[in-house]
């Protein structure tokens, strides 16, 4: 039995009755020592007053002042509950209020003192829902005989009792370990814990990926029982199968793999073809693996790949959502059919998208090929050979024509890029939420342009049909995070002007873009740009997609191998195919095809059955959480390997000196982003001893009294590396010449 009290409570939705017998079933409670565990958390949560019995079933019972958040902690001990809500206060929760929460985790917060216009309100924790850290990193100390860990994350105040198991304890003294928590502390009691690796003697010792995957309490093996169901499935596609399919395997097909090489092998998961329409149209054919033929509802295999959530891409080694046997089952390579579900789109010449129809299909690949390929391809169309002259046409029909075409309208409707390398493993935009153009490789994100359309046609399908599903929604970003690079391109005397002063657009963004190629820190503030945009997240309603310009709705279909989300919305596609109602009732004689994009405007009856509709769409709405948490924690281990990366990589650079922007100005210093290497560090404001320097905010500044040198928003200036933590990724340096003269007004009060 595997659950958290959080999980246990979002199958409570809508003041309803929830029998116990349900909850068994979705908690995966199967034998009686499950269900009795169930029953007692069950009684407990009743006799708190968080559930009410009645009929013998349960109800959440919402109290007053009572609020569901996630616990943010210092290093000095005060901890502030972040609510989920936006734009909601942060609540302020003292160490004797915690009840021995940690930082991270999920909590229930009382609100025991209202909030005032200087102070946040004051809560304190009343139920623990989720705990954030189930393992840690730490360092081992022996005191009085007694082994203890302390947590590098000096956010989590305590230590850990360890127990003996088949690590010696001593051998780990003064070493970085990976701790597993067996018990969480009780009243003055402190937690248990167990080491289940030892890193090396310190952090720098580790390997970076270990450190990530131990910190972040990432699994980096599948469980024997479901690699054995991997290895178990079909190798070669039944006839039967082929024959229920709209059989694609004549048409040429082609399909594009990574430049990058990994651990794990490529995994292909589209093909593309491209083909001349009777009309003298194009269809443009995005064929996506169908990897929920393989992986059904509720195995072994789909529960595995529901908790993971998502792949995780940690430079070279990757911890993937399936199993390599199922994958390989499912991966797209030449001469071998393949199970695909197809979105077909036609386009008339001016590459407006006219219809779209979605079709289980099989194919066949004829050629494959990397990004870097293609590129020399198309650059040398004078010199492609007779076997190439094929795959050479449809990449400069594809390229040269229709998806310029297509990028042209995104940056009519107000759509943006951003000029940076491509670091995302995904063919679409990903959790970035925007398309990334990179000057080397330009097919890459000409491609993206085309898989995008298979994203929004899917969406628009589901949508116009009421089938429930997984939507990619982006929020606009907060002005407060686009102020300072605001201020900063003022400062460098680039002159833009934004829609409004309320709220952001697209167009906004694409201004900013267009704005930055008249400035030779154009890579920076791309770089910068970046880190203001919210991460697109999954949504159970269709909802505003800001990277794309999308106003309506939007959904990820095409990584079902990568992303748990894309395989459930590929599942609700081909649940429409297998029970969609394509008539309005049985005495209509004819009914409407419900793969064409044409019977939107004729469906006004429920396409799918009532029951089946409404338990999808709780399905959905607990899902949603769950996944967004998933993705959070990619993102986070993601980027914390990135910062490590760099952390040694200025390490090996201590006493260099580099020229960099000054990126952001506070009243403890400045930061600057090193131009060459896009990375960022801190000259403190003790560090400047030539004088006594004053922050101005309303001018975001430092200025020196006596010599009137002013460190400002957008000056350069030459530092040098002083120290790297490389644990805490912090880099500070000290300046060793530029800034700017200080200005009259410089010196009004602020």
């Amino acid at each position: 039995m595997e659950f958290s009290i959080a999980t246990l409570l979002s199958n409570f939705t809508d003041d309803k009755l929830v029998a116990a017998k349900f909850l068994e079933k979705k908690l995966g409670c199967e034998d009686e020592e499950s269900i009795k565990k169930l029953q007692i958390i069950l009684d407990i949560l009743e006799k708190i007053g968080v559930l009410v019995k009645e009929r013998g079933k349960y109800r959440r019972f919402t109290e007053k002042n009572l609020v569901e958040a996630k616990l943010r902690c210092s290093s000095k001990g005060f901890c502030f509950a972040i609510q989920d809500e936006e734009d909601a206060d942060d609540i302020y929760i003292r160490e004797t209020h915690l009840s021995n929460a940690w930082n991270g985790d999920r909590v229930l917060v009382k609100v025991i003192k209202e909030g005032t216009r200087r102070r946040s309100p004051e809560g304190e924790v009343k139920l623990i829902l989720e705990r954030a850290n189930p393992s840690l990193l730490a360092q081992v100390k022996k005191d009085d005989g007694d082994y203890r860990a302390i947590p590098l994350d000096d956010r989590l105040l305590f230590e850990l009792l360890l127990k003996q198991n088949e690590t010696s304890l001593e051998q780990a003294v003064n070493h970085l370990v990976h701790v597993s928590v067996i018990r969480y502390p009780i009243g003055e009691h402190p937690p248990w814990g167990t080491i289940t690796r030892i890193l090396g003697s310190d952090a720098e010792e580790a390997a970076d990926t270990d450190i990530v995957c131990c910190k972040h309490d990432l699994p980096q093996v599948f469980p024997e029982a479901v690699e054995q169901l991997a290895e178990a499935l079909p190798k070669t596609v039944d006839r039967a199968e082929i024959d229920r399919r709209v059989d694609l395997r004549q048409q040429f097909t082609f399909t594009f793999v990574e430049d990058e090489q990994r651990d794990h092998p490529p995994f292909v998961e589209t093909a593309f073809t491209l083909e001349k329409t009777p009309d003298q149209y194009w269809q443009l054919g995005i064929h996506i693996t169908d990897v929920a033929h393989y992986v059904t509802p509720d195995s072994l295999l789909d529960k595995t790949a529901k908790k993971r959530g998502t792949t995780i891409y940690l430079g070279k080694k990757v911890l993937p959502l399936l199993p390599k046997a199922l994958t390989d089952c499912c991966c797209i390579v030449p001469e071998k059919d393949c199970l695909t579900i197809s979105v077909l789109i036609t386009f008339d010449k001016n590459g407006q998208m006219i219809e779209f129809e979605i079709q289980p299909t099989v194919i066949n690949v004829n050629e494959k090929l990397t990004y870097q390929e293609a590129q020399g391809l198309l650059a040398n169309l004078d010199l492609v050979s007779a076997e190439q002259e094929k795959l050479a046409q449809c990449l400069n029909q594809l390229f040269f024509t229709l998806s310029p075409l297509v990028k042209a309208q995104r940056l009519q409707r107000g759509g943006f890029e951003l000029q940076l390398e491509p670091r995302s493993p995904y063919q679409d935009e990903g959790r970035l939420g925007v398309i990334i153009a990179s000057s080397k490789v330009p097919v890459r994100s000409l491609l993206m342009e085309l898989i995008i359309l298979a994203g929004k046609s899917v969406a628009d399908h589901l949508y116009a049909l009421g089938i429930p599903s997984l939507y990619c929604a982006q929020p606009e970003p907060d002005w407060e995070e686009l102020e300072d690079l605001l201020k900063l391109v003022d400062n460098l005397g680039i002159d833009i002007q934004l829609s409004s002063e309320e709220d952001i657009t697209a167009q906004d963004y694409y201004n900013l873009t267009q704005g930055f190629n008249q400035c030779s820190s154009v890579r920076v503030l791309n770089f910068l740009l970046k880190d203001t945009l919210k991460s697109a997240k999954y949504s159970s309603h269709s909802a505003p997609h800001f990277g794309l310009a999308y106003h309506d709705c939007y959904t990820h279909c095409v990584s079902p191998g990568q992303r748990y989300g894309d395989l459930l919305v590929q599942r609700m596609i081909k649940l429409l195919f297998s029970e969609g109602r394509d008539r309005r009732t049985k005495q209509t004689k004819t009914g409407v095809d419900l793969h064409s994009s044409r019977c939107h405007i004729d469906i006004n009856w429920n396409v799918l059955p009532p029951a089946m509709q409404e338990s999808l769409e709780e399905e959905f709405h607990v899902l949603v959480s769950h996944l967004n948490d998933r993705e959070k924690l990619a993102e986070d281990a993601e980027k914390d390997l990135d910062g490590l990366k760099k952390a040694e990589k200025m390490k090996e650079r201590t006493g260099q000196v580099f020229r960099g922007l000054i990126t952001g100005v506070q009243s403890y210093g400045f930061f600057v982003e090193i131009e060459d290497l896009l990375v960022e560090g801190l000259v403190h404001v003790s560090s400047l001893k030539d004088d006594w320097y004053e922050y101005r905010a309303r001018h975001g500044c430092l200025v020196g009294r006596k010599n009137r040198i002013a460190y400002r928003l957008g000056d350069e200036v030459e530092v040098e590396v002083k120290s790297v933590d490389y644990y805490r990724q912090q880099i500070d340096l000290v300046t060793v010449g530029g800034g700017s003269s200080a200005r009259n007004d410089d010196w009004d009060d602020d």
